[in-house]
């Protein structure tokens, strides 16, 4: 059974037989959960940490460590 894959986008798990692959001209892989993943990431050119809905995002980040403090 193959790994679980993560987004590229997004960080989210990828269940297996599902997801996009794209392979870029210097053969490293790019996993997306959907496609909106990959038109944010390679149409619209878009920058993960700076799109609230990815679980990547900084927001989510200022918010657990105001939690820890």
């Amino acid at each position: 059974m193959p790994g679980e894959r993560k987004c590229s986008f997004c960080g989210k798990p990828i269940e297996p037989g599902t997801g996009l692959v794209f392979v870029k001209n210097d053969g490293s892989l790019l996993w997306f959960c959907s496609s909106k993943c990959r038109k944010n990431s390679l149409k619209l050119k878009r920058n993960p940490r700076k799109v609230k809905w990815v679980v990547k995002s900084v927001s989510s980040g200022k918010k657990s460590s105001a939690a820890e403090a």
